[in-house]
């Protein structure tokens, strides 16, 4: 049994709720909700006169409804939801704010603020998966790491390229990682692209719009005088920073390529499938970074005397 998420975390989500008077069962009752995630006929019952959890909830909660608390489901031992299975757990996060449960979508924007604010000390996070009649479907996973990450080289990049049109284009390009992972690959090529030809342009360069990415990078890293055969053999170290300069340009092919196959530049047939949101980090974490580095090497190339 999965228990990363700490019983404290499970503790403050449940109490925002009841503090915040969110129904825990929405629209449907609370034997028609829990049955979604739970086999109440096959669990048993804490009053001797019934079999299983289904007739024990009916008769304390419909014939009875006084009987139990309207947040009993939190203590109770046989769903164990404060020390359970994650699994478990985020499962019942999610069926919260499942569009069956709940139709309110200010009380599902909510919800889901108040379960990711306390997730996240456990490195944990409910997402949207996908929809149905328009309406979100969420999962519950182990937080993707490395995007906090990409938001600070965002934030970096948005403020070496001061242009509103390059800050609008990173923002949708972090953004379009978890639900248009294509998009986020074409905006990843599309910003090395302006890096490169912004580069040319302050250096009074020209260059071929009709040129290709490998082709862009090629020429960006000769004005900056990165090119391997820039840098002599007796230089120490030589062999390593050559090694790490092809992978520079590697990396920007690779994109170039991916974005062709898999990106938001080309049409695809009706039986494409785009990739899922870790390859599109992929491609967003080596352009930021490759980025960087262009804009930093030129503006110190240019302070120089």
């Amino acid at each position: 049994m999965e228990t990363q998420i700490s019983e404290i975390t499970r503790r403050n989500i449940f109490d925002f709720l009841q503090v915040e008077n969110l129904w825990w069962p929405g629209r449907l009752d609370e034997t028609e909700f829990l049955s979604r995630i739970f086999d109440l006929k096959n669990m048993p019952s804490n009053d001797h006169r019934f079999d299983n959890a289904e007739g024990d909830i009916w008769q304390h909660r419909v014939n009875n409804p006084n009987d139990w608390t309207d947040n009993w489901i939190f203590n109770d031992e046989r769903f164990n939801l404060l020390r359970g299975d994650d699994a478990i757990f985020l499962n019942f996060l999610c069926e919260m704010i499942h569009p069956i449960v709940r139709a309110d979508s200010t009380e599902v924007n909510r919800m889901l603020q108040i379960y990711n604010d306390n997730l996240s000390d456990d490195n944990f996070e409910i997402v949207e998966k996908t929809k149905i009649s328009g309406k979100p479907i969420f999962i519950g996973r182990p937080k993707v790491m490395g995007k906090e990450t990409i938001e600070r080289k965002g934030n970096e990049l948005k403020l070496i390229l001061n242009e509103q049109y390059v800050s609008q284009q990173i923002t949708l390009m972090e953004s379009s990682i978890e639900n248009a992972p294509h998009i986020s690959i074409g905006l990843a090529k599309e910003l090395i692209e302006t890096c490169c030809k912004s580069i040319s342009e302050e250096r009074s360069q020209s260059y071929d719009n009709n040129w290709d990415l490998t082709k862009l990078m090629k020429e960006t890293t000769k004005l900056l005088k990165l090119t391997p055969e820039d840098i002599p053999n007796e230089t120490k170290a030589a062999t390593s920073i050559k090694q790490i300069l092809g992978s520079l340009c590697s990396v920007v092919q690779g994109i170039g390529e991916i974005r062709n196959e898999y990106g938001s530049g080309h049409g695809k047939v009706g039986k494409f499938k785009g990739l899922q949101p870790r390859h599109a980090k992929l491609a967003v974490g080596s352009a930021s970074t490759l980025a960087i580095y262009l804009l930093e090497t030129h503006q110190l190339k240019l302070e120089k005397p």
